[in-house]
């Protein structure tokens, strides 16, 4: 089993990313997605999860607006567009497949 993140970086304030996520080794299609963050010194927080048929989703207040969950079910893929991004969204992005798997992270940094 595996699950990769992709797409983390330094960005602006204001600026987009879109991290990806990998899947493999296990039936992608049966399990509701979720990104979660950590931040150093911080609680982890869920920021996005998406149901495993990709037509229920569910947002942080803190993400509401500017981020979106997105997954193709025939690529094994989950994506977060993250938009209008703050300095208070920097962490660590984890992929997790329900409760089972997670992936080891995305580093994401808002700075000028």
């Amino acid at each position: 089993v595996q699950l990769v993140e992709s797409g983390g970086g330094l960005v602006q304030p204001g600026g987009s990313l879109r991290l990806s996520c990998a899947a493999s080794g296990f039936t992608f299609s049966r399990f509701a997605m979720t990104w979660y963050r950590q931040a150093p010194g911080k609680e982890r927080e869920l920021v996005a999860a998406v149901s495993s048929t990709g037509g229920s989703t569910n947002y942080a207040d803190s993400v509401k607006g500017r981020f979106t969950i997105s997954r193709d079910n025939a690529k094994n893929m989950v994506y977060l567009q993250m938009n209008s991004l703050k300095p208070e969204d920097t962490a660590v992005y984890v992929c997790h497949a329900g409760s089972l798997y997670r992936g080891q992270g995305t580093q994401v940094t808002v700075s000028s």
